[in-house]
């Protein structure tokens, strides 16, 4: 948790404020949090688990709304449109930077179109491969992928899975078939039933997978082990530093947003994040409560938008 003293104390005085005070945070009216994929996603999840939160701290009502289609685009594009009232709040992954470079138009700017808030949470993406793929760690599988064709699965073109197999396609100089899905299910059934030899996963998904031995974990994406899954080696570990990939979730509203808002919305998250039911809610679902000042979520969006921009150029990458 990257959440100073003085953000949590602040958290802590807005939930605490009568309600007259707190209806400041948004317009008189129903908050809609929308979620531009389907319900059961990670997504959907903390929408779930922040709305009572948001609803008891703004007095008001705060909807979850699912409003999915075209790789989240059409209720992406829906907050961008929307007033900067507060009314309006859109709750998403990092889907956000990665879907636009595969696009000739997409109806946002992931940068321009939003007011980021904060980032709620992340979690770790892990290689993993059915039990007949005899490979010793990434390095071992991609030593495989240069002697026969291997297949890899992922929910979709341009998500992070898809992504993050595709940049350890690039760092370790090897050619690799992507077979895309529609949503994560199907694929990790393919996984299981030996059609597909590989997929990243996310490790709470990966795990009770790896001890039934449906499959094995290779190596962790990024810099670090993961502290689900302490025993399965990073990808710098296995010599392949810059994989670093993982998923994220934020909140975030329409560019304009008043920079008082930003700030009660994200000391009051802040708050809820640092407590520590919240913490225990989450890592439960195998995700780690991140917070941070609403400017550390907005420099990671642009950072991201230009790596997998780079990414999306260099594997040749679109949706169209």
């Amino acid at each position: 948790m990257r959440w100073s003293r003085r953000a949590m104390l602040a958290g802590a005085a807005a939930l605490a404020a009568p309600v007259a005070a707190r209806q400041a945070a948004a317009q008189d009216g129903p908050v809609t949090l929308l979620v531009p994929f389907t319900p059961g996603t990670g997504q959907d999840l903390l929408a779930r688990l922040i709305a009572p939160a948001l609803q008891a701290a703004l007095g008001q009502p705060v909807v979850v709304e699912n409003r999915a289609g075209a790789s989240g685009n059409i209720g992406t594009a829906a907050v961008a449109r929307a007033a900067p009232d507060g009314r309006t709040l859109l709750l998403q992954a990092n889907t956000l930077v990665m879907t636009p470079p595969l696009f000739r138009q997409v109806p946002y700017d992931p940068v321009g179109s939003f007011a980021p808030v904060i980032r709620l949470a992340r979690s770790d993406l892990v290689l993993a491969v059915h039990p007949d793929i005899a490979a010793d760690g990434a390095a071992g599988f991609a030593a495989l992928a240069r002697r026969r064709a291997l297949d890899y699965a992922s929910p979709g073109v341009g998500t992070p899975q898809h992504l993050g197999m595709a940049l350890f396609a690039l760092e370790a100089g090897i050619d690799l078939n992507h077979v895309p899905y529609r949503g994560s299910a199907p694929a990790i059934q393919d996984l299981l039933g030996r059609r597909v030899a590989a997929m990243m996963l996310p490790v709470h998904t990966a795990l009770p997978l790896a001890e039934a031995g449906q499959v094995r974990l290779l190596a962790v994406g990024g810099a670090a082990r993961a502290a689900a899954a302490p025993a399965v080696p990073s990808m710098a570990e296995a010599g392949f530093p810059r994989v670093a990939v993982d998923l994220w979730y934020g909140l975030l509203g329409p560019a304009g947003l008043p920079p008082a808002l930003v700030l009660r919305l994200n000391a009051l998250l802040g708050a809820w994040l640092a407590q520590p039911g919240t913490q225990d809610q989450l890592r439960a679902q195998g995700l780690q409560p991140v917070g941070g000042p609403a400017a550390d979520f907005a420099a990671v969006i642009a950072a991201d938008l230009a790596r997998w921009a780079g990414v999306i150029r260099a594997a040749g990458i679109s949706a169209e």
